[in-house]
């Protein structure tokens, strides 16, 4: 790309998380506000537009999804995947690129801590994202980015209750009141919930349906994700496309 880009946007969810979104749709959804996405292909980062990114998606059938832990090795052995937030942001380092994009991020489930969370307090940039994901404890992950330093804000809100569900026990969280971001800042712009999903009988089904993939190898997210899909008709896939969109547009003001 001839301009150093002000923010690049994870790959992970246009990958592997929206099944029912056309390649079209991602053209005609991005092409106007013209973001820039990372990936990685044969062990070379990739900074480019939705028309550059949407071949990788068509061919990448089982790609691997990135983190920023394993962000250096997938280089160093010449891999392929798609970028998870935290490998975002971790491209972001590698880039001299201030804030990274992205839409439901992972958090404490159990025991697992999902590589986003010290991403935050480890690497020298901001996330704007919606929400950590549904099944996530949001107490628990609110606690632990405060707990490492991490500055965690609500755009035009100050509660963290869900992604695509509204969860009735919210976390409270600042309310963003500036217009620039600083390293190790999370900003969440939640889903109105008017919007969401109301039946949280389709959340249990797709986690169900995700520990059934993660236990026969696969991910865990996109089995959650690709369910969800079904069972919403699609619902699902078009508020995590908007959220996305509306993020990128954020982004793009405050950076």
């Amino acid at each position: 790309m001839n301009q150093q880009p002000r923010f690049l946007v994870e790959t992970a969810l246009l990958t592997h998380g929206l099944p029912s979104v056309s390649d079209d749709k991602l053209v005609q959804t991005f092409d106007c506000t013209n973001p820039t996405f990372a990936w990685i292909d044969q062990g070379r980062l990739v900074l480019g537009n939705i028309e550059q990114f949407v071949p990788f998606r068509s061919r990448a059938m089982e790609p691997l999804r990135i983190d920023h832990v394993h962000f250096n090795q997938a280089l160093y052995d010449g891999l392929s995947g798609a970028l998870t937030a935290s490998g975002t942001m971790a491209a972001c380092a590698a880039s001299d690129i201030t804030v990274a994009v992205s839409c439901g991020i992972g958090g404490i489930m159990g025991e697992d801590i999902c590589s986003d969370l010290p991403a935050l307090s480890d690497l020298p940039c901001a996330l704007i994202a919606t929400s950590p994901k549904d099944m996530m404890e949001i107490d628990k992950t609110i606690g632990y980015l405060t707990g490492n330093c991490v500055n965690v804000l609500g755009y035009r809100n100050n509660k963290c209750n869900g992604f695509l569900f509204v969860n009735p026990q919210p976390a409270e969280i600042s309310s963003f009141t500036g217009n620039t971001l600083s390293s190790h800042t999370l900003l969440m712009a939640a889903i109105p919930e008017q919007l969401r999903l109301a039946d949280h009988s389709l959340l249990d089904a797709a986690i169900t349906a995700g520990v059934k993939q993660k236990q026969n190898g696969g991910y865990f997210h996109p089995a959650v994700n690709a369910a969800l899909d079904i069972l919403s008709a699609g619902i699902s896939s078009r508020l995590q496309l908007d959220a996305l969109h509306f993020n990128i547009k954020l982004a793009a003001e405050l950076t």
